[in-house]
């Protein structure tokens, strides 16, 4: 290797180019983030089969993290015990899916949403 060079400046320009966009795309992430996880909050509550509401009152979204140099996560899902067997259905009771209809239905959003957030 005598005698050969290289030219890392275009990588060292990368990195620090990255560095500078990193706090703009994960502010821009986690918001997107934020915005699904009400969403498909949302849309389970109207999706969800009602008799007395108690299943519909206990959907709640949670936030999990900042974003802001650390993960972010968001959880949405009723708290009542039953909500499984509505979603799945039982061997006396069929199906009557609410979340992963809610999570289907505000997918294409979030992928485009996070797109946005690395492309820009």
């Amino acid at each position: 290797m005598d005698g050969m060079t290289f030219d890392v400046s275009e990588v060292n320009k990368l990195a620090a180019d990255l560095e500078r966009a990193a706090p703009r795309v994960g502010a821009k992430a986690a918001d997107q983030v934020r915005r699904t996880t009400r969403a498909v909050e949302r849309d389970a509550k109207i999706l969800v089969p009602v008799e007395f509401g108690t299943l519909r009152d206990s959907i709640h979204g949670e936030i999990i993290g900042s974003g802001r140099g650390s993960e972010i996560e968001g959880q949405v899902g009723p708290t009542e015990d039953y909500g499984i067997f509505q979603e799945v259905g039982t061997s006396v009771m069929p199906p009557q899916p609410f979340m992963g209809p809610s999570l289907e239905r505000n997918t294409p959003g979030f992928v485009d949403g996070m797109g946005d957030a690395v492309g820009d």
